[in-house]
């Protein structure tokens, strides 16, 4: 299935060969040599400025869980943060929930700003001293990944432009890898990708944080990531989730679910706060902002599930919480038949809940980031959550008809967007950042 970016694409198959994963560049060998040694050109270390830090295991506790048999649940805690409590099972051998493992991530994550903004105080980033004969290159490299951009995320794009020049070229870098590594397994050539296949494109991301490139639009990347605090786990975690979908087509509960949304879609909002940026006068913690970034991923690929709920079932995959459409009395056969019953119904209506509370949970990080960073955010969250409503427009018929907003609405949804991004940060004091 599609992946759910947080700046709202749908995958095209025809971007697969633009990315050079089958066809090179043309020029491609002037740039193969030049890009691979940009930044060693440069004298820096990129690996120097990712050296293995060691990170405390601190837990972060809630008063909600994300379920939806019986309710949401959701209702009852107004904080986002998750899951993180270590659960025994009924031999009294205990187990780490998904949550707990993303906590875990988004907790590191997090520490890697906080030390950035304690020495910088914000986030703008600093050109390097570029050697002579490297720039023009490098300079090419995100101009592509900037074209790709304005070609498949064409709204998303626009709102890039409000963000400084550093700041759009690294967003652009991002989003262009997150597509190439989508287009692994959703693309064309899905069918023909193995394991070791990803293998190699987990080897390939883990010498682009090492500085060294393959092509240009790893050369963007790479410069990227010794710009910004950026770490490597979430781009490693979406190859997992890329990994997941080459054998899994069932989920149990949505303890799985949830760990699979996060490997394609929570990663990309964790890989983004580095680089959009915190305001300088928010007064919100770190980990809150970290946390609201992966309700937006999340949220997106739960909204994403939904309106694909009949493509899905006939490439033979489910992804819906097995328990949730027992308890709803549906089973597999009933999403194969693809009938709209007022169990589907009410079987959706719980699903899409859960999805907007998400959703609002989401909306309370946006205001805390960068200024110029908010307006594509907020496009996309606007527009992405309208999915939701043109599915219960539809009747709930995600069988047949692919739930989708007019391109009219979209630039409806434009300048409420943009009043959405001109609104100050939280001063709750209790909640300060410097607290944390």
């Amino acid at each position: 299935m599609s992946l759910a970016l947080p700046w709202v694409v749908s995958p095209d198959k025809e971007v697969f060969n633009s990315f050079g994963l089958i066809d090179s560049f043309q020029n491609s060998k002037r740039l193969l040599d030049s890009a691979s040694s940009i930044r060693r050109n440069q004298g820096l270390s990129i690996s120097k400025n990712l050296k293995k830090r060691k990170w405390s295991s601190c837990s972060v506790c809630t008063n909600w869980r994300y379920s939806c048999g019986g309710g949401s649940g959701l209702e009852r805690g107004r904080d986002f943060s998750v899951l993180s409590s270590m659960i025994a099972n009924p031999t009294g051998e205990k187990f780490t929930t998904s949550e707990q493992m993303v906590s875990n991530v988004v907790l590191k994550q997090a520490a890697l700003v906080k030390k950035q903004l304690r020495s910088n105080k914000n986030l703008d980033v600093k050109p390097d001293v570029v050697v002579p004969g490297t720039l023009s290159l490098l300079n090419e490299a995100y101009d592509r990944c900037g074209e790709v951009c304005a070609e498949y995320a064409k709204t998303f794009y626009l709102g890039t432009l409000l963000m400084t020049p550093e700041r759009r070229r690294a967003i652009w870098a991002i989003y262009v890898w997150c597509r190439r590594t989508d287009e692994l397994v959703d693309g064309p050539n899905a069918s023909h990708i193995t394991p070791k296949a990803l293998d190699r494109w987990e080897s390939r991301l883990e010498d682009l944080f090492e500085g060294n490139s393959f092509d240009m639009l790893d050369a963007a990347l790479s410069d990227t990531v010794a710009r910004f605090p950026v770490d490597i786990q979430p781009f490693k975690d979406m190859i997992e989730g890329m990994r997941m979908d080459l054998w899994k087509s069932r989920y149990k509960n949505f303890d799985e679910l949830y760990l699979y949304c996060y490997y394609v879609a929570g990663t990309v909002g964790l890989m983004s706060v580095p680089v959009m940026g915190i305001a300088p006068e928010s007064q919100a913690t770190t980990e809150s902002i970290y946390n609201a970034a992966l309700a937006l991923g999340i949220s997106n690929q739960l909204t994403n599930i939904l309106r694909d709920v009949g493509e899905d079932a006939r490439r033979g995959r489910i992804y819906l919480p097995q328990d949730e459409l027992a308890q709803a009395g549906l089973s597999d056969a009933d999403i194969f038949a693809g009938k709209v019953t007022d169990k589907w119904r009410n079987f959706m209506k719980s699903q899409i809940k859960r999805a907007r509370l998400f959703f609002d949970e989401a909306e309370k990080g946006v205001t805390e980031l960068s200024a110029a960073s908010r307006w594509p955010v907020w496009a996309s969250l606007l527009l992405y959550r309208q999915i939701l409503d043109e599915i219960e427009a539809n009747d709930y018929d995600n069988f047949t008809k692919r739930a989708y907003v007019r391109k009219a609405k979209k630039l409806l949804f434009l300048p409420i967007a943009y009043t959405k991004a001109l609104a100050h940060p939280s001063i709750n004091i209790s909640s300060s950042r410097t607290k944390t």
